[in-house]
């Protein structure tokens, strides 16, 4: 049932207008050669979708069920670079640990092998982009939402009739800052701190595996403002501003794990700014709650990248292989 809306959402795509062409105008340099590239990585790097003008998912590298989009920064680079040899084993909800073993239970049933296994003594080049999962962000995230403009005293959750895609059926009512901020400690900031040795420790593995790699570690868009824009992106401020300022000690954890794992930092937040959630449709680089991407047009799954969010971090990772 699942695999028969993909591909009729994919259809009604394909008739809509002129395919999208990501803009990758930007990305500056004369870039080194290379012959080996592997993408490592989350749902942030696959730039998970469930249909564009492009189709499914691409299933190449990794079953379809990990949502990797066919225009994710992954296989722009690989274009861009024409490498002889790509493998791409990025994956919707990857942690470290599915770095070192197969990923099951993906969404319509699918496993993805360990993502180091695409790593060879040949492997020249590396992106990374991981660490969100590992620190519990994105089920944080949603826990934010809030079916009211204000925080309440207490947290309650609202059961619906039926689960929205890729977010559950449990929809909070109340705030969620007062459920990981409690007796002067913050949870999710610890969580955020114990994910990093795991980090470093992926990125030497990846040096142990691939010897004679560049190793680029890339963080994660400037998805998530100061300030919200209830209810077009249902949190509320306080919980956004949180939000926010948790976001950005997971990016500074990232660039930590990068240079302790001696590894390139790739600065995608800060070559993002202005395209958060809560700016326009044709203009947000992350998608909200809400399943139509008008840039580019796709079923897009919510909480992530899209097309020109993609486009945005291939610029940022082709600067970097520049220097």
């Amino acid at each position: 049932m699942i695999a028969r809306r993909l591909v009729a959402a994919a259809g009604a795509l394909a008739v809509l207008a002129v395919p999208f062409v990501p803009d990758t105008s930007s990305a500056a340099g004369t870039v080194p050669r290379y012959q080996e590239y592997v993408a490592l990585g989350d749902s942030w790097s696959a730039d998970v979708v469930i249909a564009n003008f492009q189709g499914l998912p691409d299933t190449k590298h990794a079953p379809i069920d990990c949502a990797q989009s066919q225009v994710s920064y992954p296989k722009l680079v690989a274009r861009a670079l024409g490498v002889p040899k790509f493998r791409d084993a990025t994956c919707g909800s990857a942690t470290t640990q599915d770095f070192y073993k197969p990923q099951t239970g993906l969404p319509i049933g699918g496993t993805n092998p360990a993502q180091f296994d695409r790593l060879t003594r040949t492997t020249d080049l590396v992106t990374v982009g991981i660490g969100g999962n590992d620190a519990g962000f994105a089920s944080a995230a949603v826990s934010c939402i809030n079916l009211l403009p204000t925080n309440t005293s207490a947290f309650e959750t609202v059961q619906l009739p039926i689960a929205i895609p890729f977010l559950g059926s449990g929809i909070p009512l109340g705030g969620c800052k007062q459920r990981f901020v409690k007796g002067g400690r913050d949870l999710l900031a610890e969580k955020i701190a114990a994910s990093e040795p795991k980090l470093v420790a992926a990125l030497k593995e990846i040096r142990k595996r691939s010897p004679k790699a560049r190793i680029l570690m890339v963080d994660y868009l400037d998805g998530i403002p100061a300030k919200g824009c209830y209810p077009f992106v249902p949190i509320t401020d306080a919980d956004m501003a949180y939000l926010h300022v948790t976001f950005g000690r997971l990016n500074a954890m990232v660039k930590r794990a990068a240079a302790k794992g001696g590894a390139e930092f790739v600065n995608t937040f800060a070559d993002s700014h202005g395209h958060d959630v809560c700016t326009g449709p044709t203009t947000r680089y992350v998608e909200g709650l809400g399943v139509l991407s008008l840039n580019a047009p796709a079923i897009a799954i919510p909480a992530h990248p899209n097309s020109a969010g993609a486009a945005s971090q291939y610029r940022s990772v082709m600067k970097q292989l520049a220097r």
